[in-house]
C-alpha cells in the first residue's frame, strides 16, 4: 500500500513540474534574465564601488566580466572616503555608481542612513539566489529593518590581529594586554581609528568594548602605533619586520606573502576577548538613480549566486551565508561554531547606534 501512494506521488511531482504554470514559471524568469542581459550589454558598462582588495580587482570583477561580457569600472578605496566623494557628485546632480560592496558601517550609517540606495531584493532573480533553502539563514538575508537593502552574504568569525611570527612568537600574544609589553612600543601598525566605518575604528571599538577605555588609550597613544590609511602598506611593513603587529591587515592582502614564505600569521583566539562574527568582507546594496541598472541587476545576482560567492569566498577567506559553498578551503577558525557566543557585528541595532557610539567615544579619547 505504502509502495502505490509513493509510485502516485513521484508519477504526480513529475506531470506538476512540466505542468504549464511550472513551464511558464521558468520560462518567465529565462526570459526577464535574457532581456536584462542583453539590455545590461546595450548600457556598455557597470560601476561598482569597493574596497580595494586584490581578489575583487583580479579575481572577481574580471570573473565576471569574462562571464557576461560587461565591462566594469572599480572604484577602490576606503568605501567611507569614495561614499564622501560620490555624495559631493550628488549634490551636482551627478550620479555615477551602480553597486556598492562596503563595510557593515559605511552601508548602514551612511548608504542606507543617508538614503543613497534603492531595494536590491526586487532585483533578485535566478532561481538559485532566491531559493531560502540555498541560504544558511532560510533566505537571502537583509541588514535593514525593510529587509530590502543590504544584503549580508557573508558571516564569519573575525580574526584579531596579525603578527610576523619571525618578529613576535605566537606565544608571546595570549592575550589582548600583551599588547601592552615595552618591547612592542612602536611596533603595532592599524588603519586610522578616527575614519568612520572602516576597519582602524572596528579594531579600536572591540577592544574598548572588552577591555574598556584604559586599555584603549595604552594601546593606542601609550604603545606609540605607526597609523596608515592604506591597508596594502600595513601588510608589507608586517612582512618587512619593521611593524610585526599588525591590528586591521587583511588575509587577502597577506595571502600573497605568505606563498612566498613570510610567517605572516592571524590569530583568532586571545584569553580576555569575545570573537566577533563580521560581515567582512562587504554587504552588497544598489545606489539609487544607477546610470546602468540592468548591468546592475546581472551583477547582483551573479555576486548572490553559487559561483559568485564562492569564488569571493576563496579570495577573501570569509564564510558565506549560502548553504551550497565549498568550505573545505576555509580556515576552520573563520566558521562559526554553533552554540559558541559571538559578539555579533551583522546586527543593525548595534551597528547603527551601539558601534557608532563607541567609535565617538574612542576619538575623543584619541582626539583625533
Amino acid at each position: 500500500m505504502r509502495t502505490a501512494l509513493k509510485k502516485k506521488l513521484a508519477v504526480l511531482m513529475v506531470v506538476l513540474a512540466f505542468a504549464p504554470g511550472a513551464k511558464a514559471q521558468t520560462a518567465d524568469w529565462q526570459k526577464t534574465w535574457d532581456e536584462t542581459l542583453a539590455s545590461a550589454k546595450a548600457e556598455g558598462k557597470l560601476v561598482v564601488v569597493g574596497q580595494p582588495s586584490p581578489a575583487m580587482r583580479n579575481e572577481i570583477i574580471p570573473a565576471f566580466t569574462k562571464r557576461y561580457g560587461i565591462p566594469v569600472e572599480l572604484i577602490a578605496g576606503q568605501t567611507s572616503t569614495i561614499v564622501g566623494k560620490i555624495r559631493t557628485e550628488r549634490a551636482s546632480g551627478i550620479y555615477s555608481a551602480d553597486v556598492f560592496l562596503s563595510n557593515a558601517n559605511t552601508s548602514i550609517n551612511t548608504l542606507y542612513g543617508e538614503k543613497m540606495l534603492d531595494p536590491l531584493k526586487p532585483l533578485l532573480l535566478l532561481p538559485e539566489v532566491t531559493d531560502g533553502s540555498k541560504w544558511k539563514r532560510g533566505e537571502p538575508y537583509f541588514a535593514d529593518p525593510e529587509k530590502q537593502y543590504l544584503l549580508i552574504m557573508f558571516a564569519s568569525v573575525d580574526s584579531l590581529l596579525f603578527i610576523n611570527a619571525d618578529y613576535v612568537k605566537p606565544e608571546e600574544i595570549r592575550s589582548a594586554k600583551d599588547l601592552l609589553n615595552p618591547k612592542w612600543k612602536g611596533k603595532i601598525a592599524t588603519e586610522d581609528p578616527a575614519i568612520g566605518g572602516g576597519s582602524g575604528v572596528q579594531s579600536a571599538v572591540h577592544f574598548y568594548t572588552q577591555l574598556g577605555p584604559e586599555f584603549v588609550k595604552q594601546l593606542y597613544i601609550d604603545q606609540q602605533p605607526t597609523i596608515q590609511r592604506d591597508r596594502r602598506m600595513l601588510t608589507d611593513w608586517m612582512a618587512r619586520g619593521t611593524h610585526p603587529i599588525c591590528l586591521t591587515c587583511h588575509i587577502d592582502d597577506a595571502r600573497t606573502l605568505i606563498k612566498e614564505g613570510f610567517k605572516l600569521v592571524e590569530i583568532f583566539e586571545l584569553s580576555d576577548m569575545q570573537n566577533r562574527i563580521t560581515p567582512t568582507p562587504s554587504l552588497l546594496s544598489y545606489a539609487n538613480k544607477a546610470p546602468h541598472p540592468n548591468a546592475a541587476r546581472i551583477f547582483v545576482n551573479w555576486m548572490a549566486s553559487k559561483e559568485g560567492l564562492e569564488l569571493y569566498s576563496r579570495h577573501a577567506q570569509s564564510a558565506t551565508l549560502r548553504t551550497d559553498v565549498d568550505e573545505s578551503f576555509l580556515d576552520p577558525h573563520i566558521i562559526p561554531k554553533p552554540g559558541k557566543q559571538y559578539k555579533d557585528n551583522t546586527d543593525l541595532t548595534w551597528v547603527a547606534t551601539g558601534q557608532k557610539e563607541i567609535g565617538d567615544k574612542v576619538r575623543a579619547l584619541l582626539k583625533r
